[in-house]
């Protein structure tokens, strides 16, 4: 069955890089969205099995913990995984004290510990 991927304020090159990574691993759709506002109205309008989020939001480079923060604290889809694209453990540790689950930086998009690390929210 496939699984449908959020990936949240990343630029067109990464994003791009970042859904060929997925779609090249998993049955998976991705649909890019650029802050909390679209991603929740995605949210709402279909089901999400996982949801990633930039460090650094592209458009206006706010922080991605806060959208992770407005995610998890939303009653109807805060039970969704979210995770933080970030190279640095410092964030991934403030994105898993936030309500999402340890993600993955762009540096490691050819890593087997990576499809590893997605297994569980894109696997069959």
């Amino acid at each position: 069955m496939t699984k449908t991927v959020v990936d949240c304020g990343n630029c067109g090159p990464d994003f791009h890089s970042i859904r060929q990574f997925m779609t090249s691993n998993f049955d998976a759709v991705v649909i890019q969205t650029h802050g909390a506002d679209d991603t929740l109205k995605v949210m709402r309008s279909r089901h999400v099995d996982l949801v990633t989020v930039n460090r650094k939001l592209d458009r206006d480079y706010t922080d991605g913990i806060d959208v992770v923060k407005i995610i998890k604290a939303d009653d109807e889809v805060g039970h969704t995984p979210v995770m933080l694209v970030t190279n640095y453990e410092e964030h991934q540790q403030a994105a898993v004290a936030a309500g999402g689950v340890h993600g993955f930086g762009k540096l490691s998009l050819r890593d087997p510990e990576t499809v590893e690390l997605l297994q569980p929210y894109l696997g069959s």
